[in-house]
């Protein structure tokens, strides 16, 4: 017999996870977990060498921005756990989004800054300089620790982004998605910070700023990017993929549905993104109003539940002619409902 612990880890609000999505939400959890101490061990490597270099400040600061998209996922993991209340009868599934907002706000605050400061040492042609190291009675450039520093933070992230990002899908996690985008992409950073440090040894101090602007750049594409997705999902725009690539599908998959039942003339859904589940809203205008009987329209709304495990709350309206958002011409330039 499970434990209540277990019951709850097996549920998004009152939704009880199909055995994949568990699975799935241990691994996250396991690799998310992972992540951190990776982070700490290689934000603390990195400081260890940081010198004078714009660039490896860029990626040390990095680093430590890279600490906010696992946090919050673990936060709101365990949040959205909780059963609807009566102050909160949607639940708390909503925490993913404002995990998400509050990682993009700052990303793009410290992206920008950096960008800036970046800039105003490469205008004022401000030269950083690297001196030497004596380590074991030997005595060389701190530069070659800088760049193996830089190659070994280079490849774990490009794995655990691999992974992240097949767990994202499964369990519809733009949090986790945007956690492993991050990490996808920072053996750029990487890269980018070790031929800045290269750069000031063969005297293109240039190099390194322009190494330092290009990390920021990201940072700041990585936010806006994010800020972007996360202020859609928390003003209800139509609800999309993991990776915000396009519309989710079981809209119309609900809608073709409904269309398809003997008893009903047309059918158009709102689908509501709460986190990880769907709300949403299905108004149906029925062929003669004997035909929408109460046993119908449950049997209806229960098979599109089963449709997808997605669907939490899922309610049908019979309605003599469908909303005017549905209408003709009202649904042109964004395509909101559709």
């Amino acid at each position: 017999m499970s434990t209540n612990g277990e019951e709850e880890a097996a549920r998004f609000g009152h939704t009880e996870l199909p055995e994949e999505q568990r699975r799935a939400l241990h691994k996250a959890v396991k690799w998310e977990w992972i992540t951190i101490v990776f982070l700490a061990v290689s934000t603390f490597l990195v400081y260890l060498v940081l010198g004078n270099s714009q660039a490896m400040k860029a990626a040390w600061i990095e680093d430590l921005l890279s600490f906010l998209p696992p946090i919050s996922f673990l936060i709101a993991a365990r949040i959205i756990r909780r059963r609807p209340t009566e102050s909160h009868p949607y639940g708390y599934h909503r925490a993913v989004g404002v995990a998400h907002l509050v990682a993009a706000v700052a990303l793009v605050v410290m992206g920008a800054y950096l960008l800036v400061d970046s800039g105003i040492g490469l205008v004022t042609a401000e030269h950083p300089t690297i001196g030497g190291v004596t380590l074991l009675g030997n005595t060389f450039w701190l530069g070659w620790l800088m760049v193996l520093a830089m190659l070994f933070t280079a490849g774990p992230p490009v794995v655990l982004g691999i992974i992240k990002m097949k767990l994202a899908k499964t369990l519809h996690d733009k949090v986790l998605y945007a956690d492993a985008d991050m990490n996808k992409a920072d053996w750029m950073t990487a890269l980018s910070a070790a031929v800045g440090v290269l750069g000031i040894g063969v005297g293109l101090w240039w190099a390194d700023y322009a190494a330092a602007i290009l990390i920021s750049t990201s940072i700041l594409h990585d936010g806006i990017k994010n800020l972007r997705a996360a202020i859609g999902g928390l003003t209800d725009t139509r609800a999309r993929t993991y990776d915000d690539s396009r519309p989710d599908p079981v809209g119309e998959r609900i809608d073709s549905y409904l269309q398809s039942l003997s008893w009903v003339r047309e059918a158009r859904s709102r689908v509501r993104d709460e986190g990880h589940v769907f709300h949403i809203e299905s108004f149906v205008v029925p062929q003669g109003w004997p035909g929408a009987t109460l046993q119908r329209i449950e049997k209806a709304r229960e098979a599109c539940v089963e449709m997808d495990w997605k669907v939490q709350d899922m309610v049908i309206v019979p309605v003599s002619e469908l909303p005017e958002e549905f209408l003709p011409g009202l649904t042109q330039g964004g395509g909101e409902y559709r």
